[in-house]
């Protein structure tokens, strides 16, 4: 029995031992489950926080804050408009979690800046870079506000979301009015964008409002911009795309209309004309610029092979080139230079046709262009017959090699008069030759070489002061040819303040006010200018035009006052 007893005392303890583990194992998960409680608050309060030397910023003024915790992959960020792709995993703030795109494993997209999610997401996703992750804490006023999005977040609730960045597709309104949005399919190269001259060898697709294939060029279709393709959407989204560049547009309004012209017979597609187009795929395959070089279109070049560095000729400078002129049926008129051997001449010298010579003015070394000049800006020398389809002369140019004249201001001394010397002689040249407004210019140029003479000796000066002299009186001769007879009086004037006894200033200025018809200041340089040179025949002839015009004028002011007379009669 005692034996017994004792089992059974000892059966008791043993009982109650286990009673006590299991109550301790029931405490522990409590605490456990306690402590995991915790550890998840802390981390939500944390804001999902990781290793990372970034500090939180604020985006705006509305309490969005934001703390990188991997860099992006480059400089740019996303527009609005743009779709962007991203990860993401959210929950609230000492609340619940919520939606992960991690945990459905398909990324989530949306359009930035177009009120498609919640606007601390709009405002935050368009500060990140590709391939950053960032955690964003999202105030109420952000996110759901005072409503709240039950069952998972309550009213007032502050949102906190941990976002990866993957990529966007750029998307555009072209117009601002949403006529044409853009959207980039690849990415082109480099930065520049075709202009409105320039020509363009694009690809594309054309697709009318039910889906149907309305134009389509495999090949790709060449045309300049400002003449336009297709419809009017076209030549606005070229404007906006890199070589090599796709991009799927999509149209409303006008800008899908179909033009009625006779390119469109080019492509495949049986749309009418007057079809409006919703759709349009490009592809810019390439283009060569056309430069518009006086502005009028009278001299285009187009350029068929870029040159190197971004040094252009000046005028002065010795060019080395080769061309070939053509009329427009192919028929070549002229060639000049070849590889082994260039031609060579120095510009604004009258060594080359005047447009050719403006069009090498705007080219780099090593550069081939094609350039079309009207008749206008070609040499006398060149008789193209006088058939209207020949009117323009087509060049096939390459620069060579050019050296540029030494610009004045680093020249010595005696190199800048001469050099004004220099302009002086080409300007008398074009005067002769009764280009009287290029030879302005030279004149004009050659002053510029001695403007700043401080530095001058003093026979450097007294030679400067002469041909600064010289340089107003011819161009004033020039001024008068052009019947810019203010600004000839201007220059006669200049002289006569270096040179108050200067007979052909007086008499330049002479003629001008006789143009101008201020006879009293013309009577008085007649005057004074007799009085220096009693004998000059010039001032005489001037003298007797002068006469003649004052009894004009005296005719006319009786006239005026005979017939006022009799009306008040």
């Amino acid at each position: 029995m005692t034996e017994t007893f004792k089992r059974r005392e000892t059966n008791n303890g043993l009982s109650s031992l286990l009673e006590t583990r299991e109550l301790a194992l029931y405490y522990l998960m409590d605490i456990s489950m306690a402590l995991s409680s915790l550890v998840s608050t802390l981390q939500n309060e944390e804001n999902f926080k990781e290793e990372t030397d970034f500090p939180e910023t604020q985006i705006g003024n509305e309490g969005l804050t934001k703390r990188i915790l991997k860099t992006g992959l480059s400089w740019q960020i996303p527009s609005p408009g743009d779709q962007v792709q991203v990860h993401f995993r959210g929950q609230v703030l000492n609340g619940a979690s919520l939606q992960s795109s991690y945990d459905q494993g398909t990324p989530f997209r949306f359009n930035l800046g177009q009120y498609e999610v919640i606007k601390g997401w709009d405002e935050g996703v368009a500060t990140m870079k590709k391939g950053e992750r960032a955690v964003f804490k999202i105030p109420p006023n952000l996110a759901y506000g005072e409503k709240g999005s039950p069952p998972l977040v309550p009213p007032n609730a502050t949102l906190i979301f941990e976002v990866e960045m993957l990529s966007w597709i750029t998307i555009r309104d072209l117009t601002g009015d949403g006529g044409i949005l853009k959207k980039i399919l690849r990415e082109g190269e480099g930065w520049e964008t075709p202009r409105d001259a320039d020509e363009v060898l694009v690809k594309y697709e054309a697709r009318l409002e039910n889906g149907m294939l309305a134009h389509k060029s495999n090949e790709g279709v060449g045309f300049t911009i400002s003449d336009g393709h297709l419809c009017p959407a076209m030549s606005i989204a070229l404007k906006t795309m890199r070589k090599g560049e796709e991009a799927e547009l999509s149209l409303r309004f006008f800008y899908g209309v179909i033009q009625n012209s006779s390119r469109n017979n080019e492509t495949n597609g049986s749309a009418q004309p007057d079809s409006n187009l919703t759709s349009l795929r490009l592809e810019l395959v390439s283009w060569k610029t056309v430069v518009d070089v006086t502005g009028d279109k009278k001299i285009l070049k187009k350029i068929e092979r870029v040159g190197e560095g971004f040094e252009r000729p000046n005028e002065g400078s010795l060019v080395k080139v080769t061309y070939t002129s053509k009329l427009e049926d192919g028929t070549i008129i002229e060639r000049k230079g070849s590889e082994k051997e260039p031609f060579e001449f120095t510009t604004q010298e009258e060594q080359a046709p005047e447009g050719l010579e403006k069009a090498i003015m705007t080219m780099r070394k090593g550069e081939e262009a094609t350039v079309s000049i009207a008749a206008e800006y070609l040499s006398d020398k060149i008789n193209l017959p006088t058939t209207p389809a020949n009117k323009v002369l087509y060049y096939e140019v390459q620069l060579v090699d050019f050296i540029k004249e030494k610009p004045f201001w680093k020249m010595n001394t005696q190199e800048k008069i001469e050099a004004g010397e220099r302009k002086k002689h080409d300007g008398n040249l074009l005067f002769k030759a009764e280009k009287f407004r290029r030879a302005s210019n030279k004149y004009e140029k050659a002053i510029k070489c001695i403007e700043f003479d401080h530095s001058f000796s003093d026979d450097e000066k007294s030679q400067a002061n002469a041909l600064r002299i010289s340089c107003y009186l011819n161009n004033a001769a020039c001024k008068l040819k052009l019947g810019e007879y203010t600004e000839a009086s201007k220059l006669s004037t200049r002289v006569l303040e270096q040179d108050p006894l200067n007979v052909k200033a007086l008499y330049r200025r002479c003629q001008a006010y006789l143009k101008t018809s201020d006879l009293d200041k013309a009577e008085a340089d007649i005057k004074r200018a007799l009085t220096i040179d009693p004998n000059n025949r010039d001032m005489r002839v001037e003298y007797r035009e002068l006469k003649l015009k004052q009894k004009e004028y005296s005719k006319y002011e009786a006239d005026i006052f005979s017939s006022m007379l009799s009306k008040m009669g």
